[in-house]
């Protein structure tokens, strides 16, 4: 491991780099401790998080420059910066240790044969990514790694094993893809659309849902259940809680999160028949009129509209009920959309009348962030 006694310190190098070998090779040596800790950022998206969390050194494709960033504590491996779409990047800080305990319990629950390959198609700047690497790296094997997200590319990649969010999955399955050349594919970073996991599953996919955060290593809950030595629970508040040697050792330039053990998370959740079911953010409870909508519990209900596509539930301020629940939809027929007055009636049937929503908005596709995530910030400002 990294060891310097008169620098406790370890640099932390930012790689702006494509993914691929030297990628791999630089979070290869952050993990055994023979190199400095990495964080590493998507060339597309570096300012923000550069500014805000200022690294020591930084390495490009044209070489590697020195930064006036600080170190990180000698045990951090990689800092995972997130998304930012609440404000500043934070800066996660993950241990070796953390992932590789994240990455051994995966494939323990996987039970995954040795010699597996996996295909690295999300972005190593997200935790997502972060791990399949780390998984090839416990595994002894090398990944494949694709510089973006390619359907044809995939479905020929030959890999054993994939990790994926909805999104991906959904495209793989309009292109007739052969789901069930994978072994294994992980599905996480959103819930699944309804009816997706289901005809993925009747097309021969063998998906295993993921639940967890760049706080906890990546996944740590897998169709419900806690990996090894994992622990969940949900806060009065009705937040999900988590503990086990997969969290993170803190934030850059801020506090830690862990108290007593426990990350609390910013998701609501139950635990029913001791598998957890994930309810929606909590940032995203919408309070409309004096009643709290969960925007993910409205938005499952209208995906499954038949003249609905993809859809998104946010809150917007309105002057009367202090926010308004607002659909924001992709047409199944772009030429016969369905009304505001559709979606009232056919979520009124489903949820109590204040969580219908109040204002329509039709796109051709949902923006999304880098990691596959819908860009929920720039709905709720119509951008």
């Amino acid at each position: 491991m990294w060891r310097n006694p008169s620098h406790p310190d370890r640099p932390l190098r930012a790689l702006v780099l494509p993914p691929g070998p030297r990628l791999f090779a630089a979070i290869a040596a952050a993990l055994d401790g023979d190199g400095p800790a990495v964080l590493p950022l998507s060339p597309d998206h570096a300012g923000a998080a550069l500014r805000a969390l200022r690294p020591t050194e930084i390495e490009t494709v044209d070489g590697v420059r020195q930064a006036d960033g600080p170190g990180v504590p000698s045990d951090v491996a990689v800092v995972i910066a997130t998304s930012g779409s609440t404000g500043a990047p934070k800066g996660v800080m993950l241990t070796a240790a953390a992932l590789m305990a994240s990455a051994a319990s995966s494939l323990r629950r996987l039970e995954a044969a040795p010699g597996g390959r996996w295909l690295c198609c999300l972005p190593p700047s997200h935790v997502s990514g972060l791990q399949v690497l780390v998984r090839s790296l416990l595994g002894g094997t090398e990944p494949i790694i694709h510089d973006r997200f390619d359907p044809e590319a995939v479905a020929a990649s030959g890999a054993d094993h994939v990790s994926l969010v909805p999104t991906q999955l959904h495209r793989l399955m309009e292109r007739g893809a052969d789901l069930g050349a994978f072994a294994t594919i992980l599905l996480g970073g959103a819930a699944a659309r309804p009816g997706l996991l289901e005809a993925a599953r009747a097309a021969g996919a063998r998906i295993v849902t993921t639940y967890g955060s760049s706080e906890t290593s990546g996944g740590c809950v897998y169709d419900g259940l806690p990996l090894d030595d994992v622990e969940l629970a949900i806060r009065q508040d009705g937040r999900i809680r988590v503990a086990g040697p997969v969290l993170l050792s803190g934030y850059r330039f801020g506090d830690s999160p862990v108290e007593g053990g426990w990350f609390t998370t910013s998701d609501l959740g139950a635990i029913e028949d001791g598998r957890l079911r994930v309810l929606g953010r909590a940032d995203d409870v919408i309070n409309t009129g004096g009643e709290k909508v969960v925007a993910a519990s409205v938005a499952s209900v209208l995906a499954l509209h038949p003249e609905v596509a993809d859809v998104a539930v946010v809150g917007r301020p309105h002057p009367e009920w202090g926010e308004a629940v607002v659909a924001v939809v992709v047409p199944a027929d772009p030429g016969r959309p369905p009304t505001l007055g559709q979606l009232r009636a056919y979520s009124r049937e489903r949820l109590p009348a204040y969580a219908a929503p109040r204002e329509l908005r039709l796109l051709s596709a949902l923006p999304l962030l880098p990691n596959g995530k819908t860009d929920l910030a720039a709905l709720r400002t119509g951008t």
